[in-house]
């Protein structure tokens, strides 16, 4: 069961190590009034002064802010969430370079550069883009630019978004290698059920398995926002297996982030995985959506999982869906649980034709001559017990 007391503090830092890469989101619940919609400008400025104030002891500090939906809901005097794509595909539109103005004149005031940063699903799938966003984002940061990065709502079709920013904040956390992913919302820590609902709600500081909070957690969010702690637990899954530290906290007091980087317990802390997987690998894991599922033999199961070996076409039993080389499939065992995933390196009709078949066949089957492995271990990541990612 998770920890519920003491509080923690966070990991003890040497001074030497004291610059962190830091990723910072704020939802929707904690930028606007909940009455009206419009920008809560107060909890905006306390926002701002902190981020600046890392900024000024080293630290790189990335954004990542929801908010255009509802503050262009609120310029256009739109009363309720949009049920429509197009409509919130517009309403976003309008609200986002609101937003972005509103931000430019808090950090100005402080003579902080920004930037901004507008992202889809897409943006990270692709491995070109990915690289390409990645140094964008080093090269921002090393100018002493803050990014602040939304979803690029205009754009995105449903299939390709990210869905939440909770997700979008844990992916980047991943692409940069932050040390610290912070999400901030309208609670001030993760509970053992909604506090607003159940008076017995115990407190949870220090979570060291994720898999143990999944059934716990509702879905519940704002009525401007998609999010609820469930996609936070979800971000924590993806930013810890990346080797990145997560802490819910309160986001209308946003200046707790210097104290808990002093090592105050505030908030709930999400222990990363010690082992940090490569670029590569975590971004096979957690930013490629999978086109399809191939299923394994007890032997090809066991020696994926113990010995972290590639993936041949005689341990595979069955192919699912339509994919091409390099796309991403799910690799599970006989009884349908995912043990892994990576990039195929044959199309489906092909796999098909081969699966259940030694690697020196292949030529014969397929008329051409392929490669021995269906996926190679340099393009596999492991699912562990716990259900987190690992390196193999």
């Amino acid at each position: 069961m998770p920890e519920r007391t003491p509080q923690p503090s966070l990991p003890k830092k040497s001074p030497k190590n004291l610059q962190k890469t830091l990723v910072v989101k704020i939802g929707t619940s904690s930028l606007t009034r909940p009455d009206t919609g419009h920008l809560a400008l107060a909890t905006i400025g306390r926002l701002v002064e902190t981020l600046c104030q890392l900024q000024r002891q080293g630290h790189q500090v990335i954004l990542v802010s929801s908010g255009a939906v509802g503050v262009g809901c609120a310029r256009l005097g739109i009363v309720q969430r949009p049920k429509t794509i197009a409509l919130k595909q517009a309403v976003a539109a309008v609200g986002q370079g609101r937003l972005m103005r509103v931000y430019d004149d808090f950090f100005s005031e402080l003579t902080q550069p920004i930037a901004q940063v507008l992202l889809t699903r897409s943006d990270l799938a692709q491995r070109s883009r990915y690289v390409n966003s990645y140094r964008t984002f080093r090269q921002l940061m090393q100018l002493g630019v803050i990014p602040i990065v939304n979803e690029n709502d205009t754009v995105a079709i449903d299939e390709l978004k990210f869905g939440d920013n909770d997700t979008l904040s844990a992916l980047v956390a991943s692409l940069v290698g932050a040390d610290y992913l912070f999400l901030l919302t309208d609670v001030d820590q993760l509970y053992s059920a909604d506090p607003r609902q159940d008076p017995e709600a115990q407190p949870i500081s220090r979570v060291h398995h994720i898999d143990q909070l999944t059934a716990k957690v509702g879905d519940a969010g704002s009525s401007w926002g998609p999010g609820g702690m469930s996609t936070k637990i979800e971000a924590a899954r993806i930013a810890t297996a990346a080797g990145t530290h997560t802490v819910i906290t309160q986001g209308q007091t946003p200046e707790n982030l210097l104290k808990i980087l002093a090592g105050e317990p505030i908030g709930t802390l999400f222990e990363a995985i010690k082992a940090r997987s490569t670029a590569r690998k975590r971004w096979i894991a957690g930013n490629l959506i999978p086109a399809g599922r191939v299923y394994l033999d007890e032997g090809a199961t066991a020696a994926i999982r113990s010995s972290g070996k590639s993936l041949l076409p005689a341990g595979i039993t069955e192919v699912e869906g339509e994919f091409g080389e390099q796309d991403a499939v799910l690799v599970c065992d006989r009884h349908g649980k995912e043990i892994a995933r990576g990039l195929v390196n044959y199309r489906d009709e092909d796999l098909r034709k081969i699966c259940g078949h030694r690697s020196a066949e292949i030529s014969s089957l397929l008329g051409y001559e392929g490669t021995e492995t269906v996926i190679h271990r340099d393009n596999l990541v492991l699912k562990t017990p716990t259900g987190e990612e690992s390196l193999i």
